[in-house]
């Protein structure tokens, strides 16, 4: 499955739920399946760089939305 079609799963999961598609939120589920950050943060800086206008608070829930959904799962990794 491509990520495209990745993000059009999940984007048709959520509307069966009942949430709201913004443009905010398919950008950050863009980023989010690329797998190219490992926190909330890192997430929040990638989505800065392509609309200023988006928060942290933002990114939080939808995390948050997404491992509620069990699209997702946050793990913990320790390196040393």
């Amino acid at each position: 499955m491509s990520q495209e079609e990745k993000v059009e799963e999940v984007i048709r999961q959520l509307k069966e739920k009942g949430y709201r598609i913004t443009d905010q939120r398919k950008m950050l589920l863009r980023i989010i399946l690329a797998n190219e950050c490992s926190s909330c943060k890192e997430i929040y800086f990638a989505a800065k760089k392509i609309d200023d206008k988006v928060g942290i608070a933002t990114v939080y829930r939808t995390i948050q939305l997404l491992e509620d959904m069990e699209l997702i799962h946050k793990e913990m990794v320790v390196r040393i």
